[in-house]
C-alpha cells in the first residue's frame, strides 16, 4: 500500500462518520504571537477551542503541514540522526468540536487502525492519563472504559502529565490524551522484552503513532488551569510513522515517502545509501527531510531571513548544506535539484509547490550557493586558526563560537578538522559562548504578557472596519491586559456588545495582509485614551494603548483616525493596481511575496528574476496613472471562494481563506484580488502614483516602493521646492541642469588635481622616510610618526613595503586617537601583519584592527605605550 493510498483512506474512513474534509493551515503562523510556526494540527483550530469563534463544522478531518525546529517541541538535533523524527511532518487529524468526546473518538480510532489498516492488534498498546495530584487533575476513567472494551488491561498502560496531558506551548488549550503505539520489533524480540516495557521509552521500534487529545483546559499565564465552556476532541497521528508501520519499515525514511529523494541524491553523488548510522548515511537522511522542510515554508510565502521564522529556515537549509558538503563531499548546489522531485511527489494533496516551481528552485540555489560561499571562508579561517597554533593546542570556545556563529561550521565538523591536525576543541568554552548568546537574545525578546482580566463574559466582538469608521462607534470592554516589552507597558483592550446587539462593532482594522493597524482613541467617558496599534490574534481584534484609564467599568466608545485610515486605504488600492500592472508590464509569472501598507509608503515584494528597466519601471507608472485617471470604480463584494475563483481572482500562497472570501475587483479584466484590507471608493482618490525605488528583496524577489494619493502630492511639493532652491544657489540661469553638468565637470578636475597632490606628497615623505630604514637582521625596519590623513598613511606603509625585505610600521595621532598601520613585504611572509596588530599593537593601544597578512592596522586611544610597541616589533624580527 502506497503512502498517497494510505492517506486516502484516512480521509475516506472519516468522511464516513460525517467529517468535513478541510485544507491544510499553512506552515507559517499569522496573527499567533506565541508561535512562528504550526507545529500541531490544532493550531489553525486554536480559537474555536478558547470559544473566540465558532466553528463552521462539527467535524473535521484534514492533514496539517507541520513544522517542529523551535521552542518546546524542538527536534532538530535528532532529524536524520534516528529512524523517525522530522523538522517537517503531516499530522493526520479527526476533529470534534464540543460533538463527540473520549468514546467515540477512542472507537473510531481502533476502527481505522485495526479493521481498515488492518494492524497486527496484538503489536498495539494505548496508555491514558494517570492524573496528576499537583495540577488537581483527576485520572481519564472515561477513556479507560474506553480502551478496556477493545483492548486486554495488559495493553492499556497509565501515563504521567508528561507523556499523557498534552499542551501545544506555555499558554493555551490543552488536555489529557490518550496514546496509540505499535511495536515493530521481531517476534523473537518480543518474546524476550514485552512491549508494554518499551512504550514511551524512546525505543526506535516501539513508536508512537496516534495521539488522541481531549481538549478540557486552557493553560493561563500563570501557570493556572481553567476549563473551557466546551469540551473538543484534538487527534493527531505521524503520517509518516504510520506509513512506516503499514509498509513494515525499520524507519520512516525507509518508506516510499522519502525514498524517492535518498535515490535520487545516490544519482547526484555518486554515492551509495547504506541505510546505517555513518555519517554519510545520516546526511542522506538530513538531506531527505530538511528538503520538505525548505520547500513548504517557501511555498507558504516564508523566505530564509535572518530574523524570526526566515532565520529558522535559513538554519535548516545551512545545516542540509554542511552536511552534504562535509559527509557527501558534494560542493555545489544539492538542494535545488530536489525540488521537482518533491513537488511531483505532493502535487494533488500540496499543489503550491507545483504552481511555484521556478521560484523555489531560485530561492534555494541563491541561498545555497551564498552559505557554500561562507563555508570555504570558514574553512580559510579555521585553517588560519591551527596555522596559528602548535600540536597537541586547544581551539578556544570562542573561536569555536565565531566558527558556528559567522561560517555556520557545527561543533562536530570544527572537532573533526581539529582532531585531523592533532588538536582539541574548547567545548566547555563554546557551551559557555553560545549560552551567552542565548540569553542575548531572550533579553532583546522577552515579552511578558499578563492573563486577561475578563470583566464581561456575556459579550461578543462583531467586527466591520469597513463601515461606520467616520463617527464614535458605543461599544463595551470585554476584557483587557498589560504586556510589557523591553521595559515599556501597554495596555489591551477587547471590546464588544450583547450577541443581540450587532450594530455596536469593532471599526478598528487590524493588522492583516500587510496594511498596519488602525490607531485612534477609545473613550471611558470623558477620558480619552490614544490607540497606537490594533492587531488580531486568535480571531480576537486588540487595541493598544500606552495608559490605563482610571475607571475600566465605564461605558465606552471608539474613534479611529480617519486620515491615516484615508492614507493607508489610499496605499492599499494602489498595491492592488501596482500588482495589476507588474503582470501586465513583466509577465504573468509575477505574484505578491510581501507587502508592507501604511500612511507612509506603500512597498510591493513580488517574483521576477531581474531588476526591472528604467522602460519598465515607467510603463508601470505610467500604466497606474493611467487606471487612476479613468476614474474606476472600486468594488468589494463577499462571495463564496469557488466563484472568486471562476472570476479569476488572485489569492496569495501561503494565506488561509475560509469559504466566504472578500474580493476587491478595480476593472474586472485588470485587478480582482482576494483581500481584507480597505481600499478607497474609486481611483481617482489615488490623484496620482509615483514609484520611488526599485530593488532586490532575496533571491528571486524584487521590491517596489511607491507612493499615492496626499502623500504623491507632498512628494511633487517637496521636489519642486528643491528644485527652486538649487536654482537659486546656481544663481539665476535659464539652464539649470546645463549649469550642474558644468559644476560636475569642475568637481571632478579638482577631484584629480588633489589626487595628483596628495600622491606626491605621498612620494615625498616616503623618500624621507626612506633615510630612517634601519637594518635589523636581514629586514629593513621602519617605525615611524607621520603628520599625514590616515588613509595617506596607509599608502605610504604600502608603498614603502614595495621594497625587498622591508618592515614598515608608521602610526599618526589625531584628537587623541593613536592609528597604526604594519605593512610587510610579501617575501618576509612569516611575519603576519595581521596577527601583529591583533595580538601585540591593539591591546597596548586599547583599541581594535585587522587587516590581512601583508597590511593591517588598528586604533586605539592609548598613546603612552609607542616606545613599547617600537621594541616588541623589534624584538619579533630578531
Amino acid at each position: 500500500m502506497n503512502s498517497s493510498d494510505i492517506r486516502q483512506m484516512f480521509f475516506d474512513f472519516f468522511k464516513s462518520k460525517q467529517h468535513q474534509l478541510v485544507p491544510s493551515a499553512p506552515i507559517v503562523i499569522k496573527n499567533d504571537p506565541t508561535l512562528l510556526f504550526t507545529n500541531a494540527g490544532m493550531n489553525q483550530f486554536k480559537e474555536f477551542f478558547l470559544g473566540n469563534t465558532i466553528a463552521p463544522y462539527k467535524r473535521i478531518v484534514d492533514t496539517q503541514k507541520c513544522l517542529r525546529v523551535s521552542g518546546k517541541h524542538n527536534d532538530l538535533e535528532e532529524v536524520g540522526v534516528d529512524t523517525y523524527h522530522h523538522t517537517m511532518f503531516e499530522m493526520l487529524g479527526n476533529w470534534s468540536f464540543n460533538d463527540y468526546f473520549k468514546t467515540e473518538a477512542i472507537q473510531y480510532a481502533w476502527e481505522l487502525l485495526t479493521e481498515v489498516y488492518q494492524l497486527d492488534k496484538n503489536r498495539l498498546y494505548v496508555t491514558v492519563f494517570e492524573g496528576d495530584i499537583k495540577e488537581n487533575l483527576p485520572a481519564s476513567s472515561i477513556a479507560l472504559e474506553a480502551w478496556k472494551k477493545l483492548v486486554p488491561m495488559d495493553r492499556i498502560l497509565y501515563g504521567n502529565k508528561k507523556d499523557n496531558f498534552w499542551e501545544m506551548g506555555d499558554t493555551g488549550p490543552c488536555g489529557p490524551c490518550s496514546e496509540i503505539h505499535f511495536d515493530l520489533r521481531s517476534d523473537e524480540e518480543i518474546k524476550q522484552i514485552p512491549g508494554r516495557d518499551l512504550v514511551n521509552m524512546d525505543h526506535p521500534q516501539v513508536i508512537e503513532i496516534w495521539n488522541l487529545v481531549f481538549i478540557q483546559y486552557n493553560r493561563k499565564k500563570d501557570g493556572s488551569l481553567e476549563k473551557l465552556q466546551s469540551t473538543h476532541v484534538d487527534t493527531g497521528m505521524g503520517f509518516e510513522r504510520l506509513v512506516r508501520v503499514i509498509q513494515n519499515k525499520n524507519s520512516n525514511y525507509d518508506t516510499d515517502i522519502f525514498m524517492p529523494t535518498i535515490h535520487y541524491v545516490e544519482q547526484l553523488t555518486h554515492l551509495k545509501y547504506d541505510f546505517g548510522h555513518s555519517k554519510q548515511a545520516i546526511a542522506f537522511r538530513v538531506l531527505a527531510d530538511h528538503i520538505r522542510a525548505i520547500i513548504f515554508t517557501i511555498a507558504d510565502g516564508q523566505l530564509p531571513a535572518n530574523t524570526g521564522a526566515g532565520y529558522v529556515i535559513r538554519r535548516i537549509l545551512r545545516r542540509a548544506v554542511r552536511y552534504y558538503y562535509s559527509f557527501l563531499k558534494y560542493q555545489q548546489p544539492l538542494l535545488y535539484k530536489l525540488v521537482p522531485l518533491i513537488a511531483e511527489q505532493f502535487k494533488t494533496i500540496f499543489p503550491e509547490i507545483q504552481a511555484q516551481i521556478n521560484f523555489i528552485e531560485k530561492v534555494i540555489e541563491e541561498e545555497e550557493n551564498n552559505f557554500l560561499n561562507t563555508l570555504s571562508k570558514g574553512l580559510k579561517r579555521i585553517d588560519d586558526i591551527i596555522q596559528e597554533m602548535k600540536l597537541g593546542d586547544t581551539i578556544h570556545g570562542d573561536l569555536v563560537f565565531e566558527l558556528y556563529d559567522r561560517y555556520g561550521f557545527p561543533t562536530d565538523l570544527t572537532r573533526l578538522i581539529a582532531q585531523e591536525n592533532k588538536m582539541n576543541i574548547d567545548e566547555i568554552g563554546f557551551e559557555k559562548a553560545m549560552n551567552q548568546q542565548k540569553n542575548r537574545s531572550k533579553a532583546a525578546a522577552i515579552q511578558n504578557v499578563s492573563d486577561w482580566i475578563i470583566l464581561n463574559n456575556e459579550l461578543t466582538q462583531f467586527y466591520n472596519p469597513y463601515q461606520q469608521f467616520e463617527k464614535k462607534i458605543v461599544s463595551k470592554l470585554i476584557k483587557y491586559r498589560t504586556v510589557e516589552t523591553n521595559k515599556t507597558e501597554f495596555i489591551q483592550f477587547v471590546s464588544g456588545s450583547l450577541a443581540t446587539d450587532t450594530n455596536h462593532t469593532i471599526p478598528f482594522y487590524a493588522e492583516s495582509g500587510g496594511q498596519v493597524g488602525d490607531r485612534g482613541k477609545i473613550y471611558f467617558g470623558q477620558e480619552a485614551i490614544d490607540i497606537i496599534d490594533t492587531k488580531k490574534e486568535n480571531n480576537l481584534i486588540i487595541l493598544t494603548a500606552e495608559k490605563k484609564p482610571a475607571n475600566f467599568n465605564t461605558p465606552i466608545q471608539l474613534e479611529i483616525d480617519t486620515t491615516k485610515r484615508g492614507l493607508v486605504s489610499a496605499h492599499h488600492t494602489a498595491t492592488h493596481l501596482l500588482h495589476a500592472a507588474l503582470r501586465n508590464i513583466l509577465g504573468k509569472h509575477v505574484t505578491q511575496k510581501g507587502s508592507l501598507v501604511n500612511e507612509h509608503v506603500l512597498r510591493f515584494d513580488f517574483t521576477h528574476f531581474a531588476k526591472l528597466t528604467d522602460t519598465e519601471l515607467q510603463a508601470v507608472e505610467d500604466l497606474v496613472n493611467k487606471k487612476i485617471q479613468e476614474k474606476i470604480q472600486v468594488v468589494t463584494e463577499e462571495i463564496a471562494k469557488s466563484e472568486a475563483m471562476q472570476k479569476g481572482a488572485m489569492a496569495l500562497f501561503g494565506e488561509k481563506y475560509g469559504d466566504l472570501v472578500r474580493v476587491v475587483t478595480i476593472d474586472e479584466n485588470f485587478s480582482i484580488e482576494l483581500c481584507g484590507g480597505t481600499h478607497v471608493q474609486n481611483t481617482k482618490e489615488l490623484i496620482s502614483f509615483i514609484i520611488l525605488h526599485e530593488t532586490a528583496s532575496a533571491a528571486g524577489i524584487r521590491r517596489i516602493e511607491a507612493i499615492a494619493g496626499n502623500k504623491a502630492i507632498e512628494y511633487y511639493q517637496q521636489q519642486l521646492l528643491q528644485f527652486n532652491q538649487i536654482k537659486n544657489q546656481l544663481q539665476p540661469s535659464k539652464f539649470p541642469l546645463k549649469a550642474i553638468e558644468n559644476l560636475m565637470i569642475e568637481n571632478n578636475l579638482l577631484k584629480k588635481e588633489n589626487e595628483h597632490l596628495q600622491q606626491f606628497q605621498i612620494q615625498q615623505i616616503s623618500t624621507q622616510l626612506k633615510n630612517s630604514i634601519k637594518k635589523i637582521k636581514e629586514i629593513n625596519f621602519l617605525f615611524a610618526k607621520v603628520n599625514l590623513p590616515f588613509e595617506q598613511v596607509k599608502k605610504s606603509a604600502q608603498l614603502l613595503s614595495n621594497e625587498s625585505n622591508t618592515f614598515i610600521c608608521l602610526y599618526t595621532i589625531l584628537e587623541q586617537k593613536i592609528s597604526i598601520v604594519v605593512a610587510v613585504n610579501k617575501n618576509i611572509a612569516y611575519l603576519n601583519a595581521n596577527q601583529i596588530i591583533k595580538e601585540i599593537i591593539s591591546p597596548l593601544i586599547q583599541g581594535n584592527g585587522g587587516g590581512q597578512a601583508f597590511i593591517a592596522s588598528a586604533v586605539g586611544i592609548d598613546t603612552s605605550k609607542i616606545n613599547l610597541i617600537e621594541e616588541r616589533l623589534q624584538t619579533i624580527i630578531q
